[in-house]
């Protein structure tokens, strides 16, 4: 990766549902893999809910996006990360957590990585932008 790609970190903080900041940053997050940022994504405290399984909206009266997380990896966007306090404060582990897509040489599902609070401030330092939803 050259040196000119800027290197851009979202945050997900908020639960997402009752708002459009976690669909909006979704919609974000594929367009700006159109313009070859390595864009790298962090799931904190209720953002982590986002990244729920079997999430049902349909009486919610809204469109779900699980789906839309399950191409992640086919927009180029691998580096997708779960605070892990937030997950285990919500009483989530790996298995509760969408599929972002799918190894193509093992066909094995990827999931978001899960990192500590100290794991996230140096991946943070390393950031051209971080862009909070």
């Amino acid at each position: 990766m050259s040196d000119d790609v800027k290197k851009i970190m979202f945050t997900v903080r908020k639960g997402p549902h009752g708002t459009i900041y976690v669909y909006e940053g979704l919609e974000v997050k594929l367009i700006m893999a159109a313009y070859d940022a390595d864009i790298s994504v962090v799931f904190m405290d209720d953002g982590v809910y986002a990244l729920q399984q079997g999430q049902k909206t349909g009486d919610l009266g809204i469109k779900g996006f699980e789906a839309t997380y399950g191409v992640l990896v086919d927009y180029e966007i691998s580096k997708v990360y779960v605070d892990k306090k937030s997950m285990e404060d919500r009483g989530m582990t790996v298995e509760d957590l969408v599929v972002i897509g799918e190894d193509e040489d093992t066909e094995e599902d990827i999931r978001p990585t899960v990192v500590d609070a100290d794991q996230i401030a140096a991946m943070m330092a390393e950031q051209h932008n971080i862009l909070p939803f």
